[in-house]
Formats: structure tokens, sequence, C-alpha cells
């Protein structure tokens, strides 16, 4: 919901930097990996409840999502680059709350588990809606140039990493922010199930 407001205040900025370590010859695949590494070490600091450290990497983690996006666009966007890009986040969503259950197993394994079955339910209507509008040549940049055709929805990426910045903060509300949040998942992706329904339903797109 939020993702469109949030590309306009931080996609002028991230695309400045792009550019200077584009004519550095730093590839956006390698701050694709570099973003993923810093978050998989953010989702080992949480495990180990050391929530303010995870914190900072979790965000570093998310600068370094935004700035490959404006590398590549400063250079050359490729296919593999936005394969990479999905796969890493998708990642990325997981390993944090896998790490907040291992940090306390008996208070928030059920949580976790609900919240990342929510999680597989949403990104499972998120690419198959982004594979049909592919076929049916739509193509939107409401949230920037990307590789893949991204729908809005009541929850998306500014809300999970909100989330998540929640989360650190907040360590013994993990259980009750995550069923929230997963219910709220729920919702997104009926939505979207309800949405491909009206424009792929027929056999003919609609733009």
């Amino acid at each position: 919901m939020l993702d469109g407001f949030m590309r306009k205040l931080i996609e002028p900025p991230l695309n400045r930097v792009g550019e200077v370590l584009a004519r550095r010859n730093i590839g956006a695949d390698h701050i694709t990996l570099l973003g993923l590494a810093f978050g998989i070490a953010a989702a080992t600091l949480i495990a180990s409840q050391q929530y303010t450290t995870g914190l900072v990497l979790l965000l570093i983690s998310r600068l370094a999502d935004g700035l490959d996006g404006a590398v590549a666009r400063a250079s050359r966007k490729t296919d593999f680059g936005g394969y990479l890009d999905i796969v890493s986040d998708f990642v990325f969503y997981g390993a944090v709350p896998f790490g907040f259950v291992l940090a306390n197993v008996e208070q928030n394994a059920v949580a976790g588990a609900f919240l990342l079955w929510s999680f597989y339910f949403n990104g499972a209507t998120f690419l198959g809606y982004a594979i049909l509008a592919e076929k049916h040549k739509i193509k939107t940049e409401s949230r920037g140039s990307k590789s893949l055709y991204f729908t809005g929805g009541l929850l998306e990426g500014t809300e999970t990493i909100a989330l998540f910045i929640a989360f650190c903060l907040w360590p013994a509300g993990f259980a009750i922010l995550a069923y929230i949040f997963g219910v709220l998942c729920f919702v997104t992706a009926s939505a979207r199930v309800i949405l491909a329904k009206q424009v792929f339903g027929s056999g003919k797109s609609k733009q």
C-alpha cells in the first residue's frame, strides 16, 4: 500500500548513489548478494536475541536492496538480475521471522509458522499474477521499473519492513504482531486472487 509513496521519496537519492556506484563498475548483482548477506546476518543475530544489532544490519540489507535496482538502471538491467533480486527478497523475508522463532521457540514458533504460511500464500499470488501479466503483455511502472509485474495490495514491502522493525523494537510482541500481519497477508493475497479472476478469468487481458 505504501510502496508507491516510498518509491517517490527514496528513489531519487538512491538513483544518484546508483549512478556513482555504476561509474565505479560495481555491479547490481553484487549489491543484491551483499544485501542478502546482511539480511542473513541480521536474522542470525536476531536468533541470538541481539535485536538492536540485528535491526541495524536489517536496515543495511534493505538499503542494498534499493541500491541494486538503482545501479541496474544506471548501467544495464538483466533478466537474471531481476530474478536474483526477487529470490534474495524471498530468502530475506523468510529468514527474519525464522530468526525470531529461534530466539524464543516456545513463544514464537506457532505464530512464526502462521506468518510464514501467510507469506507463502501472498508470494504465490504475487508471482503467479506476474507470470500471467507477462503472458498477456501487461506492463506497469507504478512501483518503478521492475523486472516483474508488481501488483499493489494492502501489504507490500514497506509494510513488511515496518513489521520487522517493530519485531526488533518489541521482541516480546512478536506473536501478536505476527498473527495480525499474517491475517492481513491472507486478505491481501485473497484480494489478488479475486483481481486475477477479474483480469484473466475471461481469457482476455484487461489493460
